[in-house]
């Protein structure tokens, strides 16, 4: 019998060196690596270049991307691990830059007086507050409560007089924002939601159920493809096999 040689290291994904970027293959990775240990530059921008449409070409949604040949220059570097030494058309991207972890948001801790009226409400006040002309200012607060309105019913899902919004303007601006009383509010209304039946779709029930249940047009209709009817051939032959002969 033969011996059988084997190599004495086999080649295994967990002896070999980490991938930098998943998305691009082993493949990708070895020819930068090889690129990296290129003499010359001329050579390593040649080849680099290569590699740069051969990335775009393996990722084609990167396309989509605006800069999307700044984001293959910059996985370039990230493969070779910032080592790679090129005349690259972008700046070469720093690890500092990459891993820099953004900061963390600041939520407001503002207090609203009428929450139902929200934030908006309460800068568009000041807003107006500062506005000197007099038919550009009442144009501007007419509008505000013709908003705080539709806020309100939108909220509360009722309707709402018109003196109740105007007494929250004035509340709500220090006194400073009034309308005149004869002046009328948009109209607003809150309408509920109905859940509708279509016709159609109960009718396709009921034919549903009574294909089911065996009745009326659609079960009889079933029935008579059903192996257990009468008028079936195959059930008339057992019952007459079956059946004592006198």
């Amino acid at each position: 019998m033969a011996e059988q040689t084997t190599p004495n290291q086999f080649d295994y994904n967990s002896t070999r060196s980490k991938l930098l970027l998943t998305e691009y293959g082993r493949n990708v990775q070895n020819m930068v690596k090889y690129i990296v240990a290129l003499p010359t530059i001329e050579e390593r921008n040649r080849y680099a270049a290569v590699v740069i449409d051969l990335m775009g070409f393996l990722n084609p949604h990167l396309r989509d991307v605006a800069d999307f040949k700044h984001k293959l220059w910059d996985h370039l570097h990230i493969i070779s691990d910032y080592q790679l030494d090129v005349d690259s058309p972008y700046p070469k991207p720093t690890p500092e830059a990459i891993y820099l972890k953004p900061k963390p948001l600041r939520y407001p801790h503002q207090r609203i007086r009428y929450k139902h009226y929200g934030k908006t409400i309460e800068l568009m006040i000041e807003k107006a507050k500062s506005i000197e002309e007099p038919e550009r200012r009442k144009h501007m607060v007419q509008s505000i409560a013709n908003f705080m309105k539709m806020a309100y019913v939108q909220w509360n899902k009722d309707s709402v007089a018109d003196e109740m919004i105007l007494s929250d303007l004035v509340a709500m601006s220090g006194g400073e924002l009034r309308i005149e009383e004869n002046i009328n509010l948009a109209r607003v209304e809150y309408r509920p939601v109905t859940h509708t039946q279509n016709n159609n779709n109960n009718r396709g029930g009921r034919t549903n159920n009574q294909n089911n249940r065996g009745g009326g047009g659609g079960g009889r209709t079933n029935n008579n493809n059903n192996p257990r009817n009468n008028n079936n051939p195959r059930n008339n032959n057992n019952r007459n096999n079956g059946a004592k002969k006198y």
